[in-house]
């Protein structure tokens, strides 16, 4: 099991939330609420970041000075790469 099933669980266990209770926020089954504790791939991942939401998990870190370097690094960064990705050219004619 991943660390994010694990967050997911802890965080929902300790606001004594039941999955069902989740489930029904979320608009999903008890099913997917019990896939996402498990970790399991097959859950859409806006699902699973839903189900993280309401139960508390932070998604991207706790520490918003962090977060502010990270997205002002890959602003700059994203500046720097080009907007589309072709595949070289490969001829193939010796």
């Amino acid at each position: 099991m991943g660390l994010f099933a694990l967050r997911v669980r802890a965080a929902r266990r300790e606001r004594r939330m039941r999955a069902a209770e989740v489930a029904e926020r979320v608009g999903v089954s008890l099913t997917t609420v019990r896939k996402v504790e498990r970790g399991d791939p097959t859950v859409a991942l806006g699902t699973a970041f839903e189900v993280a939401t309401i139960v508390g998990v932070a998604l991207f870190g706790e520490d918003r000075q962090r977060r502010a370097q990270e997205a002002e690094y890959l602003t700059t960064r994203l500046t720097v790469l080009p907007d589309a990705v072709r595949h070289p050219r490969v001829d193939n004619d010796f």
